[in-house]
């Protein structure tokens, strides 16, 4: 009897193996990973050696805890180790030096690298969390040129290869590659006075990464000053220890006084620093900057209603400066990083949304007097119905421009080429729909490209330009998962504007209709719906879709990578014209798939998205619950610079921030509601959701809260990640459903 039945189990499993039996998809298995995925950990800090000979990268663990640098040659295209993990692991520092999780996860949401190559090829430098090492390729060997008490920050190489520079403790450093003391070039001893420093709001809404730039022939560097002395401070505080610990944060919010600006160019031996003065308006911007050519810098001034943007050259020994181009809007300046100083020395590329799409424009200039009259217009370079994102590249020998757009289809992302002149515009990429980015090489023949689409998790492949490419990463296969594909679908809003979304529908069941989730973004600069890897969002919505619930993301007006017209209609006015075309969106679903059940409506989101489930559950009957995590509650309590770019300033536009505000609605709450933060978030601080819980308390409003301690924006790391996401479809199964709740204590 044992052995018939031990048959039978074989066959079973015999059967299960050859039919492709599904693999069980949990929260677990999509969460529970240190830092990888069921796709596997994807190589991460590309890098390109500055003669263009090796693209390195590093590739860790499935833990993250043990890495390995590796290099491909461009004339073999094989990757190889380059520096092996024992290597790196000598240079790590010590454990007292672990940055928690607010400094973790600055240091990723910031970009901080890891490491940078020198500008001869042959040594590299690590930052390990702020300590400073040099190896040498050629000995396999290190040295520390900081100490692991002594954080250095922003690190760079000059020009010849001979000095480096860093922030130390809120001022510049520069010190010999290799032996000899580092020489302070600014002595700034106020903790308000960052001296080429990115503080927290340039850093987040300006996408500033680094605060100073060495000149082309290493003697000088200028660099940023910024006086925080007037911004308020919001504390944060860490309840765990038996005495909870407050850190402080400079954070201005709408109205608030913004950090005052300056530039400073100083010797790089040393010296006071001479102050250019750009303009005599002193609550401005100052967000790109760097150098023409030696003696010549060129900076850009936003004010601070960012509906017009300055470009000006400067003299940095006479101090001389004069505007030589002004950027005008009817709603706000676009800021990228497209700007760029030809090799010729004597045209710019420069970009602007005003054609209707973010487009390049070329404009020349007298190389040899910059300062002696405006920049002249040569032409513009691209244009057509889609934006550019991105300049990867410029070959000037061929007069080729290479560029990141969504040509074709907003939802996807190619790289093109078009000349200077606007001629030849080709998408490089599109033999293979999806999302593509690009990293190139300095010398603009080799490029590494990142490729994911709806279903196909990412991959990383060597190319060179004009020829082939080669596969070297590839994610692990999905396909044991069985996933259901999710649906691109249409919609029209109002009126008439397409509106793009994306259906999870579970497997129609004859006689049976499904509950609809709602989980927008709804913001500025955000896309949802684009045709590349979903990640964990598209796990979870197909754990979703299992449990019967289909889940509908939509992009509405006012979101990114459309254009001007369809980003600027929530100017001035948060949350109206975003739940009208998701309302819209939504009745069209029903009407067109009559499995969804309208009766059974819930919404979800994130940040923004987690307004928008505060606005629409206290502007709206329809949704019986909802989940909001890390909501805006009050724009006049998020940061300025963002806030006041699409709400407009204070006091005019007082009353707009108040219609904008769900908590002056707290009365009007529908459905059941879970509200959700990270007690350390910096970013939405968690001062929004109290705010909001204390308006529905008022209101006599039955809610439920759930607070992650010392949790960020992002609610990092596995423990925290499998705890949210289970209560989050225990919620929606609950209520959608009518499924009992999870056994206490576990999550599937």
């Amino acid at each position: 009897m044992l052995v018939k039945r031990l048959i039978v189990l074989f066959l079973l499993v015999l059967a299960g193996t050859c039919f492709g039996q599904q693999q069980e998809l949990t929260v677990k298995t999509i969460y529970g990973g240190a830092g990888g995925s069921l796709t596997g950990r994807a190589p991460d800090t590309i890098k390109w050696s500055p003669d263009g000979a090796k693209v390195s990268y590093i590739v860790h663990d499935e833990q993250g805890e043990n890495a390995q640098l590796y290099y491909i040659d461009v004339t073999t295209g094989k990757p190889t180790v380059l520096v092996a993990q024992e290597k790196l692991a000598a240079m790590k520092p010590p454990e007292s030096n672990t940055k928690d999780d607010r400094e973790r996860d600055n240091r990723a949401r910031y970009h901080v690298a890891a490491y940078h190559w020198a500008p001869d090829s042959k040594h590299i430098l690590f930052d390990t969390n702020g300590q400073l090492w040099l190896y040498s390729l050629e000995s396999a060997s290190h040295i520390a040129l900081t100490s692991a008490d002594d954080a250095a920050g922003d690190p760079k190489f000059s020009p010849d290869g001979k000095r480096m520079a860093y922030v130390h403790a809120h001022n510049l450093y520069v010190r010999p590659v290799g032996s000899g003391a580092a020489t302070a070039l600014t002595n700034d001893k106020d903790e308000n006075i960052l001296d080429g420093e990115v503080d927290w709001v340039y850093a987040e809404e300006l996408a500033v990464r680094s605060n100073y730039f060495w000149s082309p022939n290493a003697g000088k560097i200028v660099f940023l000053q910024m006086n925080e002395a007037k911004v308020p401070v919001y504390p944060i505080t860490d309840f765990i220890p038996q005495h909870p610990t407050v850190s402080s944060e400079k954070y201005p919010k709408v109205g608030d006084p913004n950090p005052e600006v300056r530039l400073g160019v100083v010797n790089s031996t040393g010296g006071a620093p001479r102050w250019i003065n750009l303009t005599s308006e002193k609550d401005m911007y100052i967000p790109r900057f760097g150098w023409v050519r030696e003696g010549v810098i060129w900076a850009m001034v936003l004010n601070r209603a960012q509906n017009q943007l300055d470009l000006y050259f400067a003299d940095v020994n006479t101090g001389k400066t004069r505007r030589v181009l002004s950027e005008k809007s009817d709603t706000w300046v676009e800021l990228d990083d497209n700007f760029r100083i030809l090799k010729s020395g004597d045209r710019f590329i420069w970009s602007s949304w005003r054609d209707g799409h973010i487009h390049l424009y070329l404009y020349s200039f007298d190389k040899n007097n910059p300062l002696g009259a405006d920049a002249q217009l040569s032409g513009q370079i691209t244009k057509g119905d889609f934006e550019v994102f991105s300049t990867q590249a410029v070959d000037q020998a061929s007069g080729t421009l290479y560029v990141m757009t969504n040509a074709g289809d907003a939802r996807q992302r190619h790289l093109c080429s078009v000349k200077l002149d606007g001629s030849n515009f080709q998408v490089l990429s599109q033999s293979q729909a999806g999302t593509h980015e690009a990293d190139f090489a300095e010398n603009d023949k080799f490029y590494v490209d990142h490729f994911s689409a709806l279903l196909t998790p990412p991959q990383l492949a060597f190319c060179r330009v004009g020829g082939n490419c080669d596969v070297f990463w590839k994610s692990r296969s999905i396909d044991a998962y069985k996933l259901t594909p999710p649906q691109f679908v249409d919609f029209k809003a109002e009126d008439g504007t397409l509106l793009h979304g994306l259906l999870y529908m579970p497997p129609d069941q004859p006689g049976k209709k499904f509950p609809v989730l709602m989980n927008p973004y709804g913001g500025p600069g955000g896309q949802s719906v684009r045709n590349q890897w979903g990640g964990q969002t598209l796990l979870f919505n197909e754990i979703l879709m299992r449990d019967g619930i289909a889940v509908l993301v939509v992009d509405n007006r006012g979101m990114g990578a459309r254009g001007k017209k369809f980003a600027a209609v929530l100017m001035h006015n948060f949350g109206e014209v975003e739940l009208k075309d998701q309302l819209t969106a939504l009745d069209q679903a029903l009407a067109k798939y009559p499995q969804l059940d309208g009766a059974r409506l819930g919404w979800w989101g994130w940040s923004y998205g987690g307004y928008m489930t505060l606005f629409a559950m206290t502007h709206s009957d329809r949704f019986k619950a909802g989940v909001s995590v890390a909501p805006v509650t009050d724009w006049r309590d998020y940061d300025s610079i963002y806030t006041e770019r699409y709400g407009g300033l204070v006091p005019e536009n007082d009353a707009n921030y108040k219609k904008s505000s769900p908590i002056n609605f707290a009365g009007q709450l529908q459905g059941h509601l879970l509200e959700v933060h990270g007690t350390s978030d910096d970013n939405v601080h968690m001062q929004n959701t109290m705010q909001m819980i204390n308006g529905f308390i008022n209101a006599g409003k039955q809610f439920d809260l759930m607070l992650y301690p010392r949790k960020t924006h992002s609610i990092s790391g596995p423990a925290a990640r499998i705890h949210l996401f289970t209560r989050i479809r225990d919620h929606f199964r609950r209520e959608l459903l009518g499924a009992q709740a999870m056994e206490p204590g576990k999550a599937e």
